[in-house]
């Protein structure tokens, strides 16, 4: 078997290399190189997708997230809810707003938000609520936002996992009161080179994160307040427009894998993520959960198969957090997964014998 890399952009670039060629040169040709008509029309397709009513494209997933903060006026002396088993941006941008990130932890099975443990993490300080749709699947919304309306805070998305996955029949980016979103490369929807939005219902909030993230203008030449360069470069925007179409064929093929994944590993002792009845995910990344990490990695690194770690160091164990004051052993749950899951090759051009190769190499390693 040739080598099976964890990821692999290449076959999709060249499928579509035409179309991005062509929404490139419309851009060169027009010369509106930062915001303009290419920023606009595709903040009102990717709107459009979620079933949003706004969208602002932003410089990355963590100037999103610190900007749907900064909209809802979150910052000094507020406390940000977020999960203890996400990358270090979704923590960082609660820093970065100036508010201060409370942990919680998730739950087995789904590696996702716990909501049992979101009442006794609340305090008068309280603002708002990051449920991170980890892996690409969402957290299970409803109770959160329960939770969220009875204390009077603001959800917002951590959706930069989950392009186009849904809960209920409604997409990522729809649940709360806004999302943020990243267009990384590898993403499922991904740019070429770094690129964030946020989709909210709300035109107060999405007026005021356009403004911030233009230096804080809107009107030209007027800053009515300190603002960012966080803005969404219109190459990049072209680029994911282009992309847009073909989102939900590429998620429906990561799904087929995942289920080969689930079929060809099933009863065979390793954690995966259990898929929630109401949702339907989309697989940016297939974890896998191994008793014996090391002795898994070994044989897929002899049998020439690709692997990563998302992530492998919660956040309260970073030394950039140690200052939150919380110990190992303080979020079990999220210690547990985060020590023992690697990722699996997940792509949509990944070829389903591949897959079935994986899980008979994986099935070789003893997991008792």
């Amino acid at each position: 078997m040739e080598k099976i890399p964890f990821f692999n952009l290449t076959e999709q670039t060249g499928l579509i290399r035409g179309e991005i060629d062509k929404a490139i040169a419309e851009v060169i040709d027009n010369t509106a190189f930062v915001l303009g008509p290419g920023l606009d029309r595709f903040e009102g397709e990717f709107a459009s997708y979620c079933g949003t009513k706004h969208c602002a494209g932003t410089s990355s997933g963590t100037s999103a997230l610190v900007l749907a903060l900064l909209g809802y006026k979150i910052g000094p002396g507020d406390e940000v809810i977020t999960v203890a088993n996400t990358f270090i941006a979704t923590v960082e941008a609660i820093v970065m707003a100036g508010a201060a990130p409370v942990l919680v932890d998730v739950c087995e099975d789904t590696a996702l938000m716990d909501p049992s443990k979101l009442e006794a993490a609340i305090t008068k300080r309280t603002r708002a609520i990051i449920p991170v749709h980890l892996f690409g699947q969402t957290c299970d919304m409803d109770p959160i936002m329960k939770i969220a309306e009875k204390h009077g805070i603001k959800v917002i998305e951590d959706s930069c996992q989950a392009h186009g996955a849904s809960y209920k029949g409604k997409k990522a980016g729809s649940l709360g009161h806004a999302a943020a979103f990243s267009f990384y490369p590898s993403k499922n929807l991904g740019a070429f080179g770094e690129g964030g939005a946020v989709t909210t219902d709300s035109e107060e909030v999405v007026t005021r994160i356009k403004g911030l993230r233009h230096h804080g203008q809107i009107i030209k030449n007027e800053h009515s307040v300190m603002g960012y360069n966080f803005r969404l470069h219109s190459l990049q925007a072209a680029v994911l427009s282009a992309k847009l179409k073909y989102l939900d064929g590429w998620n429906d093929r990561r799904r087929a894998l995942a289920k080969r994944y689930h079929e060809g590993l099933g009863g065979s002792g390793y954690w995966m993520a259990r898929e929630q009845d109401q949702c339907r995910p989309v697989y940016h990344l297939f974890a896998l959960g191994c008793r014996d990490r090391k002795a898994v990695t070994d044989a897929l690194d002899s049998s020439n198969i690709g692997w990563g770690r998302h992530y492998p160091v919660p956040i309260h164990m970073q030394p950039a957090f140690r200052n939150l004051g919380r110990n190992e052993g303080d979020f079990p749950v999220s210690e547990r997964l985060m020590h023992s899951c690697i990722t699996l090759p997940m792509y949509p051009e990944l070829e389903p014998e591949k897959v079935d190769y994986v899980c008979k190499v994986l099935r070789t390693v003893k997991q008792t």
